[in-house]
């Protein structure tokens, strides 16, 4: 069962990492700093791809954390 876990929280990890690499940067974000430029404020609901991209990396970093406790788990008992 451990290994079968830890094999688990490694695939999700990869997961997380492709999912957050596939995520459009945020533009504009230097220019928010020094005070200049008003267009990043109104933030807009995601749509599509992007809904999708955020929402699975939800449900896997939820679902890793939930590995990482049942590892912990394991390895105390």
């Amino acid at each position: 069962m451990y290994n079968a876990l830890m094999i688990s929280l490694i695939v999700v990890s990869i997961l997380i990492i492709l999912l957050v690499i596939m995520q459009p940067s945020k533009s504009n974000a230097a220019s928010t700093l020094t005070g200049g430029g008003d267009d990043g404020s109104v933030k807009s609901k995601a749509r599509g791809f992007e809904a999708f991209l955020i929402r699975a990396t939800t449900v896997l970093g939820v679902l890793f954390f939930v590995i990482a406790l049942a590892l912990a788990y394991l390895s105390a008992k």
